[in-house]
């Protein structure tokens, strides 16, 4: 594979037009969380989703890099597919980590993977990376957009610098 700032564009738009699959995704999964976790978490919108794909693939480092896992994922097929199962696993998890950015929204992108993962399957005409892609999509973006509580207030855990 050759990745190129021609395929990067390809790839955001392939990731910006699955809003339609991705947003139900992680409005479900959110619903689904929220419930098991006790606590009330904002739907989002189509077009909340799809502005901030535009905000990962404006940073150039980030962008060629979810863009090949994107790539990755859309071409991967094993025959069988069992055998392929932890490629496809490993790919989805590390796609939905680097969407989510950094700590602790990062493992908690790789845990919700895997959960999205569970419930979402593809279309036997298509490749079985695509569902992977999906879930770690709707997993990484979830967790960049607003809607939850915790997220939405000050860490007590901050430690202030104070030069006096």
């Amino acid at each position: 594979m050759h990745v190129t700032p021609t395929r990067v564009v390809e790839e955001r738009n392939w990731v910006r037009d699955r809003a339609e699959t991705v947003v139900p995704i992680i409005n479900d999964v959110r619903d689904d969380l929220g419930e098991i976790f006790d606590t009330e978490v904002d739907s989002i919108t189509t077009e909340q989703y799809r502005t901030e794909v535009d905000v990962v693939f404006a940073d150039g480092d980030l962008a060629v890099n979810v863009a090949a896992m994107v790539a990755i994922l859309r071409e991967l097929d094993v025959e069988g597919d069992y055998p392929g199962f932890v490629v496809d696993e490993l790919l989805g998890r590390e796609l939905a980590a680097t969407i989510a950015g950094r700590q602790p929204l990062r493992t908690l992108g790789e845990a919700t993977f895997h959960y999205a993962d569970l419930h979402v399957h593809g279309d036997a005409s298509e490749n079985a990376g695509v569902d992977d892609c999906e879930a770690a999509l709707a997993a990484g973006f979830q967790e960049r957009l607003p809607g939850w509580n915790w997220t939405d207030r000050e860490s007590p855990f901050g430690v202030r610098y104070s030069s006096s």
